[in-house]
C-alpha cells in the first residue's frame, strides 16, 4: 500500500559514505543485489566486490576505487529494495545524487545502464585522482556562517565553494595555503566551526579543471536514454535536460559547486515531502532534516534498514 502523502524523491550518496563491508548483507540476501556486484566485477576487470566487503580501507578510500564502489553498493541496494519501495511509497517524482551520486540517480532513472555508469565513474575517479596528484589541494567544512559572507572570503582567498550541503554547512576547496587562509578568516568573522576535511584532493574546485576535458570526451561516446524520472542537477539544482545537456553537466560537475541544499529546496517547492536515501551511510538523510525539518526521511543503507521497512 503506497502512502497518500506528497511526492517522493530518491537520493544517492557521494564520496565519503564508503565503509569496508558495505553491501555484503544485501549481496548475501538478494540475487538482484548480487548480480549488480557481479556485473561490476566483470565490467571493471577486478573484484570490486571483494574490495567493498573486505577492504583494505586505505585501498577502498582511494578516489579511483571509492567512486565505483559507492555507485555499486547504491544500485545493489536499489535493486534489492525496489519491490518493497513500490509497495510502501508512490513512484518517485525526482531522483538526485550528491556529486558521484548523480550517476546512481541516472541509473535509477534509466538514463544510463549500470555497466555504463560503473565504467564512467571508474574513469571519473581516475581523472580526479590524477588532477589531485597534479595540483595538491585541501578542503574544509565551514559551519554556521552565512553563505554571502563565506563567498566574500572565497573571493579574497581564491578558494571555491565545493559542496553547499546546507544553508549553514558549506565545504570549501582549493590549495592548502588558501584553504588555511580561508579557515582563519572564517573563524575571525564568526563561523561556528571550521573543520578540515580528510580528502585526497581539492574536489569541486578549479584545481579539478584538468579532469574536465578528458571526462567530456568519455561522455561524448555514451548514448544517454530518455529519463523515466526527472533528475535534478548538482550544478543548477533544477531538472536536467536529458539527454542533450548531460555531457556538459557531468563534465563540468567535476569542478563546479554541488548545490545540494538548493536541490532539496527545489524538490520541496515541487511538492516532495518524502526523501529516501539509498546506498551507504546516512549523510544525505541528516542534511535533508536540516534543510526541510518537516520532511519524511527513510534511509536504506543496510539489510537491517530494508527489513525494518518491509515490516
Amino acid at each position: 500500500m503506497t502512502t497518500d502523502r506528497g511526492k517522493v524523491a530518491y537520493l544517492f550518496p557521494g564520496q565519503g559514505a564508503q565503509a569496508v563491508g558495505m553491501g555484503k548483507d544485501v549481496y548475501d540476501s538478494s540475487e538482484d543485489a548480487k548480480s549488480i556486484f557481479t556485473e561490476a566485477d566483470s565490467s571493471l576487470g577486478f573484484s570490486l566486490s571483494d574490495l567493498c566487503f573486505n577492504g583494505p580501507e586505505e585501498t577502498l578510500t582511494q578516489t579511483v576505487n571509492t567512486q565505483p564502489a559507492i555507485l555499486t553498493a547504491s544500485i545493489a541496494m536499489l535493486r534489492a529494495s525496489q519491490d518493497i519501495l513500490n509497495q510502501k511509497f508512490a513512484q518517485p517524482s525526482f531522483v538526485a545524487g550528491h556529486s558521484l551520486g548523480e550517476y546512481s540517480a541516472l541509473v535509477a532513472s534509466e538514463v544510463l545502464t549500470f555497466q555504463e555508469a560503473v565504467q564512467l565513474v571508474r574513469a571519473r575517479g581516475q581523472l580526479m585522482q590524477a588532477a589531485g596528484d597534479l595540483q595538491t589541494g585541501a578542503m574544509a567544512a565551514i559551519i554556521g556562517m552565512d553563505e554571502a559572507i563565506l563567498a566574500e572570503i572565497c573571493t579574497e582567498t581564491g578558494v571555491d565553494m565545493a559542496n553547499l550541503n546546507a544553508p549553514d554547512q558549506i565545504a570549501i576547496s582549493g590549495t592548502a595555503e588558501a584553504i588555511q587562509q580561508a579557515q582563519d578568516l572564517a573563524t575571525e568573522r564568526g563561523a561556528r566551526r571550521v573543520v578540515p576535511l580528510k580528502v585526497s584532493a581539492a574536489f569541486h574546485s578549479t584545481l579539478m579543471e584538468s579532469a574536465v576535458a578528458p571526462m567530456r570526451e568519455k561522455l561524448a561516446n555514451v548514448s544517454f536514454k530518455k529519463a523515466s524520472v526527472s533528475v535534478i542537477s548538482n550544478v543548477s539544482a533544477t531538472p536536467l535536460d536529458i539527454p542533450s545537456g548531460l555531457v556538459d553537466e557531468l563534465a563540468t560537475q567535476i569542478r563546479s559547486s554541488v548545490q545540494w541544499f538548493r536541490t532539496i529546496q527545489y524538490m520541496q517547492s515541487q511538492g516532495v515531502t518524502s526523501y529516501i536515501e539509498i546506498g551507504p551511510g546516512k549523510v544525505l538523510t541528516g542534511l535533508v532534516r536540516r534543510i526541510d525539518p518537516d520532511a519524511e526521511t527513510t534511509n536504506l543503507s543496510s539489510l537491517e534498514d530494508l527489513e525494518a521497512l518491509s515490516n
